[in-house]
């Protein structure tokens, strides 16, 4: 009996509201469900329920530790198995994990997305294409802005001094250098039709690629 084809894996990752999530799930979407899967980087922040609202609000999300990368490789290993798995939620609101889990169905291609996905080694090692969606500071600076007071319930002061002392340095320290390990930049964030043609076209032709288990899984 012929071995399953392992899924096609890929990286994407960029600074706070580059335009990734947009870009990856118009890619989905354009490729359709039986073809690709998402996976969130979001959903795998550590669960801090023992901690208080006010310490909860005060982590530093844009730093690695902020992340269960032990899970989210474990569950990434899996998938690329050809098993199924339970994946944790987020809760922007509360800056916690949510009680809701869901199931997620191994696919050809599947998408990995996160502004620190390219940042983690052992992670990085597993995706077969590294993909930095790039935009411009200011423009990411106002988007976060609009989408947390219209999405999340932030007032502009919090968002701005989190900007300050966690997003920014974040950026610069952990997600900016992370792009030298990408295989493709794509500028001008999630609509960037030419290069969303491009990965849809790299994405059909990995799902009828042969089946090739040497890639690290």
């Amino acid at each position: 009996m012929p071995s399953p084809r392992r899924p096609f894996l890929i990286g994407v990752a960029g600074g706070t509201c580059a335009g990734k999530t947009v870009f990856c799930e118009r890619l989905a979407d354009r490729a359709g469900p039986d073809l690709v899967a998402l996976v969130r980087l979001d959903w795998y922040q550590v669960d801090h329920t023992h901690q208080t609202a006010a310490e909860r609000a005060a982590i530093n999300y844009d730093h690695p530790d902020a992340y269960d990368w032990l899970l989210l490789n474990d569950h990434l290993a899996q998938l690329l198995a050809g098993h199924s798995v339970m994946a944790p939620t987020y809760d922007f609101a509360v800056h916690n994990r949510s009680h809701v889990v869901q199931e997620i169905q191994p696919a050809p291609v599947m998408i990995v997305e996160g502004i620190l996905v390219l940042h983690d080694a052992d992670l990085r090692e597993k995706f077969d294409l590294k993909v930095f969606v790039d935009s411009d500071a200011d423009v990411r600076f106002i988007r976060r802005l609009q989408r947390d007071v219209n999405e999340r319930g932030r007032t502009q002061e919090s968002i701005v001094a989190q900007y300050l002392t966690t997003v920014r340095p974040g950026h610069e320290a952990f997600i900016e250098p992370s792009k030298r390990f990408a295989d493709v930049i794509l500028p001008h964030g999630g609509y960037n039709e030419p290069a969303l043609d491009l990965l849809l076209a790299r994405v059909h032709a990995a799902s009828h690629a042969p089946f090739d288990d040497s890639r690290p899984a």
